[in-house]
């Protein structure tokens, strides 16, 4: 049997997705179905194949292997060095574990955040597969009414971060949350689990206990965010992104601050050094949109989308969407649920259309884009190059891309900065608006090897763990000297080393590693 591909590099991508967009002749999407089992990635796409008992055990270590790991010709020290930080990575997420969900970070982020522990859910699947499922539920568990999973779940009281649920002041469900969501990656970690579980009864059983939770929330984004069927959904507030700093909205957000917002302590700047993080005229932004939704008969999405003064097509959330979109599809054939099938092919019929209209040929890159005006942003982000995971790009503009990325990578030390480095705003230390962050670095790395990019993929996979090797599991890097900066000791970052460096062994370090916390960089 041939080995698997890259995680989330998946069937319908490689069959159907040699040019992302299709001739009218061409299908988008296969049509074959399946019934509920790990598919024989080897074989033919209209094969289906039970693991089950020690074959399944073999497939999965050998999967885990190829998935995420190249260590057969690593010298000893350097596997020492894995291994090492392997260990840190496990021992990160049982730090932060607060039963059920993953915090990012002890006092800087002492709530779980949505895709965090989605993104977190993969890391803990290498070792604790229970423990990755539970993670995802506990996400839903707070599942608004209409379908909304917002982007933090308020469940143990902190007083070290603002704006708390006080701020917020949403309706109480079994806790509070936020009123706005985030990037939708849950569909995506839940294919992963189960592509990847060992214990095959509890995979079935969670995925079609997960499966309308998640097509809720992707049908919230499109009714909530979408209601023009403009095919790219909105982001109204720039937590939503996840990347909350980026100069891509920097022309959006001039919009009048409300001169009667209330005084507020920010709890960032207690933990993290203040050039790191966003400025003070940033945050009464922030605090103008959260207060005017609040005002909107608790966030009402009806209302939402028309009275935000702030509404931006952003790349990072319509790119995940897009791939989780592909991932729901697959989740949904593996259930036999035909109609469902039907209704997110359109999503992503409609997303491909939606996606011209973030493409800047001059500049040979996606742009976010102002929904009020509708201009291009003028930043080019490191979301930029998410469309290539997402798999939309053609094959010409995967090679605009990547000839833009080369350049960026050429005038810094480190892959990928999250700004061009010759913009004039490019800052290596502040929050998005330079450093690099691994969870995008993988996302990039992965649809760079989708489109064949094989050697700049593997160049940002290593500048990726040589950063984690050198500054440790910290919440971003510089890219200039590869320094740490933001929060220690952080999830998503721990996530991110198991799934480029584990091997086989590392299930079995999980389960050893217990005991008193260790204090690591």
């Amino acid at each position: 049997m041939a080995p698997p591909q890259d995680t989330f590099q998946k069937e319908e991508m490689s069959v159907t997705m040699a040019d992302a967009i299709p001739t009218p002749s061409e299908p988008r999407y296969p049509v074959t179905k399946r019934t509920l089992s790990p598919p024989a990635r080897g074989s033919p796409p209209t094969e289906v194949a039970l693991k089950t008992g020690q074959d399944h055990k073999n497939w999965r270590s050998r999967s885990l292997h190829r998935l995420f790991s190249s260590t057969e010709h690593l010298n000893p020290d350097a596997q020492l060095e894995e291994d090492a930080r392997v260990r840190d990575s496990i021992q990160v997420l049982r730090m932060n574990d607060r039963g059920g969900y993953t915090v990012p970070a002890e006092g800087l982020y002492p709530f779980q955040w949505n895709w965090d522990s989605a993104i977190v859910s993969a890391g803990w699947a290498v070792f604790d597969e229970e423990r990755a499922w539970a993670e995802l539920e506990t996400l839903f568990s707070d599942q608004w009414a209409d379908g909304m999973v917002a982007s933090i779940n308020f469940i143990k009281f902190s007083d070290t971060y603002f704006p708390g649920p006080e701020i917020w002041g949403t309706p109480e469900k079994p806790s509070k949350t936020s009123g706005i969501s985030q990037p939708p990656v849950a569909a995506m970690s839940a294919r992963f689990l189960f592509e990847h579980a060992e214990n095959q009864d509890l995979a079935k059983a969670k995925v079609e206990e997960l499966f309308p939770k998640m097509l809720a929330w992707h049908r919230w984004w499109y009714k909530a965010r979408d209601p023009e069927k403009k095919g790219v959904v909105a982001i109204l507030h720039p937590w939503e992104s996840g990347m909350d700093n980026s100069p891509a909205w920097d022309e959006a957000m001039k919009f009048p601050i409300d001169p009667e917002l209330p005084p507020y302590v920010r709890r960032d700047l207690t933990h993290v050094n203040a050039s790191m993080r966003p400025t003070k005229d940033t945050y009464d932004h922030y605090l103008t949109l959260l207060y005017k939704f609040k005002k909107a008969h608790f966030y009402d999405p009806d209302q939402l989308y028309w009275i935000s003064p702030l509404r931006v097509t952003d790349l990072c959330v319509n790119s995940i969407l897009f791939r989780a979109n592909r991932d729901l599809r697959w989740l949904a054939l593996q259930l036999g649920k035909e109609e469902e099938t039907t209704e997110i092919e359109q999503w992503l019929d409609a997303g491909f259309e939606g996606f011209n209209m973030l493409w800047d040929e001059e500049a040979g890159l996606y742009k976010c884009q102002d929904q009020i005006t509708g201009k291009l942003a003028d930043a080019g982000i490191s979301a930029a190059f998410l469309p290539l995971f997402a798999g939309v790009a053609s094959k010409e503009q995967a090679a605009k891309l990547v000839e833009n990325l080369e350049r960026w990578l050429s005038k810094v030390k480190y892959a990928v900065p999250s700004l061009n480095p010759e913009d004039p705003r490019f800052d290596q230390l502040q929050y998005w608006r330079g450093p690099v962050w691994l969870i995008i670095n993988w996302m990039i790395s992965n649809g760079l090897r989708h489109y064949g990019y094989e050697e700049l993929a593997d160049r940002i996979k290593q500048d990726s763990i040589e950063l984690t090797n050198k500054a440790g599991l910290r919440e971003y890097f510089d890219p200039l000297t590869g320094d740490g900066c933001g929060g220690r000791q952080f999830s998503w970052t721990a996530a991110m080393c198991l799934a480029w460096l584990d091997r086989p062994a590392a299930i079995g370090i999980g389960h050893k590693l217990s005991g008193p916390k260790k204090q690591l960089e």
